[in-house]
């Protein structure tokens, strides 16, 4: 039987041990939320300030690396370009009202401000896209990115240095000892979850996605003891059967992915064994959850039908739901079920 989303909270007694906090009750890895695909986009909130008052727990942002102006940009197809919601403004007075089609980091600084108005506010991820990947040649790599994030936000992000505390040497062995803190503990942070974009997966000269590089870079930062230098998860893309980082990464990295990020239709549908993902407490984000048979709108479904996928799909063990359900009000896209 699942327990009401307030429960989860409040069931959740927080304990220090080895320097990590965890969750006496159910733990973030314990849940299952909804997200919205594209948050960013000004066809779903004008603002990008309105996507946060949505209270989806998942808000997803397409950012391409411009190397020409060395500029981080946010857009679903213009490299050179912004293109969303996200406004020039940096305290809470001067949200919902400046220009929009701003880059990542004044997206980052929506955030700032909005968390000013709300600093008990949920947990959120944030899913970046790295659409065209990153360019470490040009000054837009994963510490350029890193210290971009931690410039603007600050310690209200979750980072993976967090999760491992000063007891587990990887972030595998973390989760599997379900080293996440309560859904409770985790008010007012945010939590960056990388996966490699639609431009670099399909440009034939690219061998070095996203994931790779982001995980590349968390093994060397912790060989090198400066771990906390890294802001964000580096996600394993795509629905596959079995554990999908043995044959796409080497042995080095495979321990510093404990994002999976696939379509739930196909994780249903083929019969993957997804219990595996909730048994190593790893994040299993499940997108197109509308797609999932039957069918249901991917923008506006009843109430009752996004419960009904909420459950149907925690049943199956995803963390995160998503779909284009923006138009949903804040206590459906808040919706908190119990995970398996």
């Amino acid at each position: 039987m699942r327990r009401p989303a307030a429960l989860l909270g409040a069931a959740a007694m927080v304990m220090v041990v080895g320097g990590n906090a965890h969750a006496a009750g159910p733990t973030f890895a314990d849940a299952t939320t909804i997200g919205t695909h594209n948050a960013y986009d000004k066809a779903k909130y004008t603002y990008f300030a309105q996507a946060l008052d949505s209270g989806a727990s998942l808000l997803e942002l397409d950012v391409y690396t411009d190397s020409i102006t060395k500029r981080w940009r946010v857009s679903h197809s213009n490299p050179f370009g912004d293109d969303n919601n996200c406004e020039a403004a940096k305290t809470p007075g001067e949200l919902y009202s400046k220009n929009r089609d701003q880059d990542l980091g004044s997206c980052l600084d929506n955030i700032a401000a909005w968390h000013q108005l709300h600093p008990d506010h949920r947990p959120i991820v944030f899913k970046v896209e790295m659409k065209n990947g990153f360019n470490n040649n040009r000054g837009l790599g994963p510490d350029e990115f890193d210290a971009l994030v931690s410039s603007k936000l600050g310690n209200i992000v979750y980072k993976p240095s967090d999760l491992l505390g000063f007891t587990h040497p990887t972030l595998d062995a973390a989760a599997k000892a379900n080293a996440w803190p309560s859904r409770d503990a985790l008010k007012g942070k945010v939590i960056f979850e990388l996966i490699p974009g639609t431009v670099e997966m399909n440009n034939p000269f690219d061998h070095y996605w996203t994931d790779q590089e982001y995980g590349d870079y968390l093994r060397d930062l912790s060989s090198s003891g400066a771990i906390s230098k890294a802001e964000a998860f580096p996600a394993v893309l795509g629905a596959s059967a079995g554990d999908p980082r043995t044959s796409r990464y080497d042995a080095s990295i495979r321990p510093w992915f404990v994002f999976f990020d696939g379509d739930a239709a196909t994780y249903v549908n083929n019969g993957y064994d997804t219990a595996w993902y909730d048994t190593n407490h790893y994040v299993l984000i499940m997108t197109d959850a509308a797609g999932v048979s039957p069918a249901i709108s991917s923008t506006n479904p009843t109430d009752a039908e996004v419960a009904a996928r909420l459950s149907l799909l925690a049943a199956h063990h995803a963390s995160v739901i998503t779909s284009d359900w923006a138009a949903k009000s804040a206590s459906v896209l808040g919706s908190v079920a119990d995970r398996g």
